[in-house]
């Protein structure tokens, strides 16, 4: 089925990963800001179009070699379903609670990820690696895009209201891991990587987590409504 797949901290492998990663959110940022106003949201829609293609052709192949199973391809890890928002976002109404959701946990979730890299259940395939660093890339550079580019706004309790979704969300996956043998969002046991924030026995790493979860969340509201940093 796969083995999970760990890029060591400060290897060479990690810095080239993550050197080019930060090129393409930069890249998208500074093109974005380039467009005349008319092809901005354009961009947006192609970058969205492109994580759609991406997402059928992931779970295509792990159809036709048989690696695609309920209990671990459903795209119910958090940053699967922040990638699957920015696939939607922009072609939906009421868009305000879906950005925020998006702009905390797609940076948030999309951070740790290039970080502290681990591709669950790799099968090996250029595709699959290369996917990996592009849609998390891609959901720390969409929602930054959505706000610094399209002036999306954050609103004061954004923050909470993340939080409070997350809270929901583990309270829908946690019974549905344990129906079908799945570790979905970490809930089960945590990640096969060395991460003193996501260690432990369960419960308790989770317990720890939601204190950091919480204080994350505030403080990247705090900073991106700093004057130097605010759209």
């Amino acid at each position: 089925m796969g083995e999970d797949y760990v890029i060591s901290f400060l290897s060479s492998e990690w810095n080239f990963n993550t050197l080019f990663s930060s090129i393409y959110i930069i890249s998208f940022l500074l093109i974005g800001f380039k467009l005349n106003e008319p092809y901005k949201l354009l961009f947006a829609k192609s970058l969205a179009c492109l994580l759609i293609i991406f997402f059928f052709i992931f779970h295509i192949i792990h159809f036709y070699q048989g690696t695609w199973s309920i209990n671990t391809r459903l795209p119910l890890h958090l940053c699967a379903i922040s990638h699957l928002i920015a696939c939607l976002i922009l072609f939906v109404p009421r868009q305000q609670l879906l950005f925020e959701i998006l702009f905390y946990c797609g940076i948030v979730g999309g951070l740790q990820a290039i970080l502290t890299p681990l591709i669950d259940e790799y099968t090996g395939g250029v595709f699959f690696y290369f996917d990996y660093y592009f849609s998390h890339s891609s959901i720390i550079a969409f929602p930054l895009y959505l706000y610094y580019v399209l002036k999306m706004k954050l609103t004061e309790y954004s923050w909470l209201k993340t939080f409070i979704f997350l809270n929901v969300l583990m309270i829908l996956i946690m019974p549905l891991n344990f129906l079908i043998d799945s570790n979905f969002m970490y809930l089960s046991e945590p990640p096969n990587i060395n991460h003193p924030l996501v260690s432990g026995e369960w419960p308790y790493y989770i317990i720890k987590w939601e204190f950091f979860v919480f204080l994350l969340l505030y403080f990247t509201y705090l900073i991106f409504n700093y004057r130097i940093f605010k759209n």
